[in-house]
């Protein structure tokens, strides 16, 4: 239970990776401003949790089971919260999807957007009534920057980013009249668990259905690639936590926060020309035309972007 004066902060999605890291670094918090509700849907995936939070488990951090694609699940967890206060609702739980849209089924799509989208869509509405009563609260999502420039290979993923961004940021203009925040946490590649597994796993795959070019290019073109872009530029789960604590301490926070300022300028390309037509290409001849010269680039970066430099991008202010 909180203490007088401590914000109750939800979390969905924290057995690993961001939501974890997000659940124990405002649990430690040093000033004890936070009592963090951690969730995730199965308890037994605990043990990592656990472990990171240290003391702090049982104390300013408490376990939930909690489904996003379920409305009994989602209404029972918030329920069991004393007086059903949540001044600060986290919304990460989310899965990943990738490769040539012809070998992916619609129900692999539409479980995409179950958790994605409309897991987020649930978590609000559940808690957005009472935060409206009490004139007061702070809403964050872990988007992507796939939420606002779309991704080859990535096509499903990035449009549940994208139906995010889009409901969140009409849903933000009702809430400032009644002194609800809403945020968006809007990372690039981060280097977790999740991540490296999929890549591993799409790689051996043989995509039924596709036609051999386009799995030649995903395979062959589109991995490697990836696979430098995450070495040279990859944040790190704590990296984006971070992130999400300075924005919810933030005395203005802003609706829009990418962590990773080296992405500003493609999503910048993107709104500079209304036709769409200069980052379509440029991407085009990225990934097709200058493969090996991306390579290079992406290893000149990672040279670059040292620790020391990567700290000092990581500010919402």
């Amino acid at each position: 239970m909180a203490s007088d004066g401590q914000k109750v902060v939800l979390i969905t999605g924290c057995s690993s990776g961001i939501g974890l890291r997000i659940a124990v670094m405002l649990a430690k918090d040093e000033k004890k401003r936070y009592h963090v509700i951690a969730t995730m849907r199965d308890l037994r995936k605990k043990d990592k949790l656990v472990e990171a939070a240290g003391d702090a488990y049982g104390k300013t951090l408490t376990l939930q089971t909690l489904d996003v694609c379920s409305d009994e699940s989602v209404r029972e967890c918030v329920h069991s919260i004393k007086d059903r206060r949540v001044d600060v609702l986290i919304n990460n739980a989310g899965i990943g999807l990738v490769g040539p849209v012809e070998s992916i089924t619609m129900d692999e799509m539409k479980k995409v957007f179950e958790t994605n989208f409309f897991g987020v869509v649930r978590m609000i509405k559940e808690v957005m009534p009472d935060m409206k009563k009490r004139r007061g609260g702070h809403i964050l999502i872990i988007s992507s920057v796939m939420g606002l420039q779309g991704v080859v290979f990535n096509d499903v993923y990035a449009a549940s980013k994208f139906a995010m961004e889009g409901f969140c940021e009409s849903l933000a203009v009702q809430l400032l009249k009644f002194n609800v925040t809403m945020s968006m946490i809007e990372p690039g590649p981060v280097h977790t668990e999740f991540e490296a597994k999929m890549v591993e796993d799409v790689s051996k795959k043989e995509f039924p259905g596709t036609d051999p070019d386009t799995v030649h290019y995903f395979k062959n073109v589109y991995l490697p690639s990836s696979v430098d872009i995450f070495e040279a530029l990859g944040q790190t789960p704590d990296d984006i936590a971070r992130c999400t604590k300075k924005v919810i301490e933030s005395s203005r926070p802003r609706f829009r926060n990418m962590t990773n300022p080296l992405y500003t300028p493609i999503v910048a390309m993107k709104y500079a020309d209304e036709t769409g037509g200069l980052s379509v290409h440029a991407f085009y001849n990225l990934l097709f035309n200058f493969g090996p010269l991306m390579h290079v680039t992406m290893n000149v970066m990672k040279c670059l972007t040292c620790g020391c430099l990567r700290s000092r991008t990581i500010s919402p202010n």
